[in-house]
């Protein structure tokens, strides 16, 4: 399914009988930057903070923030390291892992901006 960028109208995804609820965002995006004390594998081991700065900027810079647009969210621990580093974006519920900054601009671009599932991402 393609939705191309402000196709749906914030809230529009919403529980039926609450229709009338508009959400503040489009997309809430939440990085699990989680750091486990322990050493086992964790998403802050792989560079999650620095991978969701950089999301967080390149969507300001794209002028996707704020009312109706983008929020980029740190996380706790999504509960899924073991296929980290992990982000979902919501209201979708998509999980996705990435490895680099190529990978954070295919999910802006195709999901955030064209509506589209990056399939080989997903988790």
């Amino acid at each position: 399914m393609h939705l191309p960028w402000g196709a749906i109208s914030p809230g529009s995804w919403a529980v039926p009988g609450l229709e009338k609820i508009v959400s503040y965002y489009k997309y809430h995006v939440f990085f699990c930057t989680n750091q486990r004390d322990n050493g086992e594998q964790c998403c802050a081991q792989c560079g999650a903070a620095e991978i969701r700065a950089y999301a967080k900027a390149r969507i300001k810079e794209l002028g996707m923030n704020g009312e109706g647009g983008v929020r980029i969210n740190t996380a706790g621990c999504l509960d899924r390291c073991e296929l980290g580093p992990v982000l979902v974006v919501y209201p979708e519920a998509v999980w996705y892992s990435y490895v680099d900054r190529e990978d954070i601009d295919e999910i802006i671009d195709q999901h955030l901006i064209d509506g589209r599932v990056v399939k080989r991402l997903l988790i």
